[in-house]
């Protein structure tokens, strides 16, 4: 076990290495960069800034060649610096830390709501193949697949306006925007939280109803199963047993995709609802190529992926006894 984490540590360098070359090079893909379209707005006012404009290329490093940006925006989240934020004038930690509470209540509820809501439902599903309620649960998660997020948001932003009278958008009242924090002020986001938890979870909800309910009525078809229930064990015992056993592997799979999306958030969704999380500054810092703060919070997402790519492995290897850490090793 213990060469199977070194040996899987030491390929996640590597991983890390070419999303960071892969992301810089994409984010400077396009021409110009932040000060290309700082000269243009202030041209555009009729102000003239060329030895400003100059200075900050010089200050900032952009009036080196790519590579060498590379290598100093690299040495520089080695160290912890995530860069700065051209658009905000401040660091990019301070930019993203300011909303990243917020993120993580969101993201936290909805992975919450996907579980404890498609894994009973998964399993009545599996157990009462092709009856009336496995028909109606299969319909609603092909309509919760087949649902575009931001038309449900749309559509539920309109029923929580009109039937609760809760403020449209955003994740709290407007009297407690910048406000700190107060028994208040949480009430009102637990308040909001219901509509964007729905909204991404549905999608997310529906795919692992169906994944669970698929894996567990293959585990209930196989021998063993027929075995035990031959004798005599009761219906319950042989579920829980193994067959349930088995059929967890989606759930622990998904722990890889569980840390980026406590900080990601659904970048869509939340420009709908206008929510204050980290996937509109995403889209915005892409859009303005403010590349330092896009760039450095892309890496943090895919050094969260690939943590929990590790982390899932390993509860899979744990779980499944069928899983063999060296799948080429022979008996």
């Amino acid at each position: 076990m213990l060469t199977f984490i070194a040996h899987r540590i030491l390929i996640m360098i590597p991983t890390l290495l070419g999303i960071s070359l892969l992301t810089f090079v994409i984010i400077q893909l396009p021409p110009g960069d932040y000060l290309t379209t700082y000269v243009a707005e202030l041209q555009a006012q009729g102000e003239m800034a060329d030895e400003k404009i100059a200075f900050l290329r010089e200050t900032y490093g952009l009036d080196q060649p790519m590579w060498k940006q590379y290598l100093v925006w690299l040495a520089g989240l080695l160290q912890g610096d995530m860069g700065y934020s051209f658009e905000f004038n401040l660091p990019a930690s301070e930019v993203i830390g300011d909303q990243l509470l917020l993120t993580f209540i969101l993201s936290f509820a909805t992975v919450l709501f996907t579980y404890v809501v498609s894994f009973p439902i998964g399993v009545y599903s599996a157990t009462h193949q092709y009856s009336i309620s496995d028909y109606g649960l299969t319909f609603l998660g092909f309509l919760g697949l087949a649902t575009p997020n931001f038309l449900l948001a749309l559509v539920l932003l309109y029923v929580a306006n009109v039937t609760f009278g809760i403020s449209i958008g955003g994740m709290m009242d407007p009297e407690y925007l910048d406000q700190p924090w107060s028994w208040g002020k949480l009430w009102s986001i637990l308040a909001h939280l219901w509509v964007p938890v729905l909204v991404i979870g549905t999608s997310g909800t529906a795919g692992m109803i169906r994944r669970l309910r698929a894996n567990l009525l293959d585990e209930l078809q196989k021998q063993y199963v027929v075995t035990a229930r031959a004798k005599g064990l009761s219906p319950f015992r042989v579920l829980v047993k193994y067959p349930l056993r088995m059929a967890l592997n989606p759930f622990i799979a998904d722990i890889g995709n569980l840390l980026p999306q406590v900080i990601s958030g659904a970048a869509i969704v939340s420009v709908v609802l206008s929510l204050p999380t980290t996937g509109p500054m995403l889209l915005n810092a892409l859009r303005t190529q403010d590349m330092y703060l896009a760039g450095s919070f892309l890496m943090c997402l895919a050094l969260l992926t690939v943590i929990g790519v590790l982390v899932s492995d390993l509860a899979l290897a744990l779980l499944d006894p069928r899983i063999r850490l060296g799948g080429g090793v022979s008996r």
